[in-house]
């Protein structure tokens, strides 16, 4: 068949149904391992990140020959991590989430002021886009408390149990209340739903008029209905053409206010703010009057794709791994794609890239308007919310154990804490002679690799200000503790992008540091080796370990990158 700028139009998938569902009336164009693999990364999703090669092979119904090749495949492309038999997800898949978010557009426009909106009322804030007869969370403003209210950027809602859904509801044609009635009658409980309790919900009566009353206010209220002690206000907020672009809503816990008090002190501050965020979204207009579009990034994935099959043979899915990425073909800038642009971003023949997007389109991560491609929120449900929240030593570890198996030496992952780092992750080595240190020990700054180069890629008012403090205390007689001396030590640390201390901290230990850097560039931890100085000269730790430490690095950074692009990673 000749490829054509169009897909035929086929029915999604239901949002809540289980990834081991049958797909009925797959098109005969489809990529059949692509939806094996999309099922694959559901069910991990749906178990929060993490199950064993049978759990996976029980819940897709697949071979276990199959669920091998399929797992192989996407750990090759880092969106999963094999530890055994155990299957994890891993930060490299946001990528695709990633995409979708950078391509709407909203939560760097609206972010930062969310941000700002929760900072005023001390209370959380959300930004929610329709997905089906649900909600998707696409931006998540979080009040630290003991109690914390808040869903990951990326969770799948029930629209009858929140406030914006009763607002998405509001504008439903009957079919879109037909095919909510048909997964409440399939699926009372919202098994489907697996980001919150379950529970019945309000019945088909009580909701219609939920949503009536949300089209008559423009606002809605959620008292208590996702959980006991919730509750929330939501407005929706317009784009230029006057549509809904997405929800907003302010969170809180009846501890601090009723859904009635929230209304009354709440959704005034909360208008006032949507009222300026809309003027935000109001696109800038070129000379010519048309928006700028970005030209799709080059891509090497029909070499990559290649080289993988030369080298892993059958274990090897390459119809997988390139209908994945064409997902990736989106973006900033390019949220909108005809298929020649598709095809040309990939690096895959336009059939090919066709028949990706009719599986994806029948899967619900894409839709089409005319000759226009863009993704669904439905991409956030492929692992997003699972990796929304990991923090950084849960990224680090694998690659720390990756550097200490190559060393043959313990490897740390620290943050700065006053004037102490404090360690967040580690993996040590069996060795009768060993650096014994755990988890939470504090150690001062001054003396260790790990704090120098922190400290060293500390803003200079900042480091100034620490070389300023207290006369440091001597732990060895190697210790530097003058200030001038510290001062040049931390000016070469931050020119050559290493710290190596020798029996400073304690006779004996030497170790060796580089800093680890968030997207931004600034200096958010450090990874070391540590050993006892009879191990390696200093010569042999430049030689041979410090290339791997920076390997190390740039693998968490990448990670780190990926994570951190619209969610935050938090240090512990």
């Amino acid at each position: 068949m000749q490829a054509t700028d169009t897909v035929p139009p086929v029915e999604p998938e239901p949002p809540a149904a289980p990834a081991s569902a049958p797909r009925d009336g797959l098109p005969p164009e489809a990529v059949g391992p692509l939806v094996r693999g999309i099922g694959v990364l559901r069910l991990l999703t749906d178990a929060d990140g993490v199950l064993g090669l049978g759990a996976l092979e029980r819940g897709t119904g697949l071979a276990r020959a199959t669920v091998d090749r399929v797992t192989g495949t996407l750990a090759r492309m880092g969106y999963v991590r094999l530890d055994g038999r155990d299957v994890h997800l891993a930060p490299r898949l946001m990528e695709l989430g990633n995409a979708y978010l950078a391509g709407l557009r909203l939560p760097a426009l609206l972010g930062p002021h969310a941000d700002a909106l929760a900072d005023a009322l001390d209370e959380s804030v959300s930004l929610a886009v329709a997905d089906g007869d649900g909600t998707r969370v696409v931006h998540q403003s979080t009040r630290r408390r003991a109690m914390s209210l808040s869903f990951r950027i990326g969770d799948l809602l029930p629209a009858e149990r929140t406030a914006p859904g009763a607002l998405f509801a509001a504008d439903w044609t009957p079919a879109h209340w037909a095919h909510w009635r048909a997964r409440r009658a399939a699926d009372p409980l919202g098994a489907g739903f697996p980001a919150v309790p379950s529970a019945t919900g309000p019945d088909d009566t009580e909701f219609a008029a939920r949503a009536a009353l949300a089209r008559e206010r423009g606002w809605a209220l959620d008292d208590q209905l996702i959980e006991p002690g919730l509750v929330a206000v939501a407005l929706p907020v317009r784009g230029a053409d006057g549509a809904v672009t997405c929800v907003a809503s302010v969170v809180s816990h009846t501890s601090r206010h009723t859904a009635a008090s929230l209304r009354d002190t709440v959704l005034p501050r909360l208008a006032a703010a949507v009222r300026s965020w809309e003027e935000v979204l109001r696109p800038p207009v070129s000379p010519d009057g048309a928006a700028e579009e970005a030209p799709p990034p080059p891509s090497g994935l029909a070499e990559w794709t290649h080289d993988s099959k030369q080298e892993l043979g059958r274990g090897f899915i390459e119809s997988l791994a390139r209908g994945l990425t064409v997902l990736t073909a989106f973006g900033e800038g390019r949220a909108e794609l005809p298929l020649a642009a598709v095809a040309e971003a990939t690096g895959l023949a336009r059939a090919t890239a066709r028949r990706a997007l009719i599986t994806l389109r029948h899967l619900g991560y894409v839709e089409a308007d005319g000759r226009l491609f863009r993704l669904t929120p439905r991409v956030l449900g492929l692992g997003f919310p699972s990796l929304a929240r990991m923090p950084l030593p849960q990224i680090a570890a694998p690659h720390l154990a990756g550097l200490s198996r190559r060393v043959h030496d313990s490897a740390s992952l620290a943050v700065l804490a006053g004037d102490d780092i404090r360690y967040t992750a580690r993996v040590a080595t069996r060795r009768i002679m060993s650096v014994h240190i755990t988890v939470g020990t504090r150690f001062p700054a001054h003396a260790t690799s790990m704090g120098r180069v922190m400290l060293a890629g500390l803003p200079p008012a900042a480091r100034t200000r620490w070389l300023a403090g207290t006369e440091r205390p001597a732990l060895t007689p190697h210790t530097v503790t003058a200030h001038r001396e510290l001062a040049a030590i931390l000016d070469r640390v931050h020119e050559q992008g290493y710290a190596l201390v020798d029996e400073e901290l304690e006779q004996g230990l030497r170790s060796l540091a580089v800093p680890v850097r968030d997207r931004t560039g600034a200096v958010v931890a450090a990874v070391n080796v540590a050993m006892h100085s009879s191990r390696r000269t200093v010569e042999e730790c430049l030689a041979e370990v410090l290339p791997e430490l920076r390997d190390c690095a740039a693998r968490i950074e990448a990670d780190l990158s990926t994570a951190g692009r619209f969610a935050r990673v938090p240090e512990v």
